[in-house]
């Protein structure tokens, strides 16, 4: 009786494994990820379970077509709106991330501001809090000016899809308190997330960007 309750158990899961869809199999395999990765840390990860992740949030029909003239030659995966904040004044500027099969691109109209390979990306950060801000950390040599300091809107699918294409879920990091990002030419600075009534980045009197 017992071997057969299991064969009965196992050949139910083959079935409905089988029947999974191949756009619904990628979605459990992304929250599977999204899952090991935020569940217990980042606040908002509940109300997110349940929030399908999309393929991209601009179509390639969307972009400007100099934009897709960048990519030649590399596959684009997944397109989002951002605001990327400058490393020393911390001032906001509208921005697209473009993900390809090779890398995280920071975009700006019809110019590519930054371009991260997947092989040498050191990490991926981001609060613990409510907040959108993610840190992808680069080496330090002449081809990154630094960190890119980003907001995204939709933070877990876009960190999710990052650290799947490039591999390097083990490099995603929840942080409590504040962070330390590269600005470039070996100096470093400092964001500091605190909890308030209204959501705010700023450029506080010490110098630090404050994240509220």
């Amino acid at each position: 009786s017992e071997m057969l309750q299991n064969m009965c158990i196992r050949n139910l899961v083959r079935k409905y494994c089988q029947g999974v869809p191949a756009e619904r199999k990628v979605q459990l395999e992304q929250k599977v990820v999204t899952s090991a990765v935020f569940r217990g840390k980042k606040e908002g990860y509940q109300q997110s379970i349940n929030q399908p992740f999309m393929d991209t949030r601009l179509k390639e029909s969307d972009l400007n077509p100099r934009v897709l003239q960048l990519f030649q030659g590399e596959k684009i995966k997944y397109v989002t709106p951002v605001i990327k904040y400058d490393r020393n004044g911390f001032k906001a500027r509208e921005r697209l991330l473009v993900l390809t099969q090779a890398s995280a691109c920071v975009v700006e109209m019809a110019k590519i501001k930054q371009k991260i390979d997947y092989s040498t990306l050191k990490g991926i950060s981001t609060s613990n809090l409510s907040d959108g801000i993610v840190v992808i950390h680069v080496p330090e040599d002449n081809k990154q000016k630094g960190d890119a300091i980003l907001h995204c809107e939709h933070i877990f699918e876009t960190v999710t899809k990052l650290c799947m294409l490039a591999n390097k879920q083990n490099l995603v990091k929840v942080v409590q308190g504040s962070l330390r990002f590269r600005v470039g030419s070996g100096k470093e600075g400092t964001m500091v997330f605190t909890v308030g009534q209204e959501p705010q980045v700023f450029k506080a009197k010490n110098g630090q960007l404050t994240v509220v």
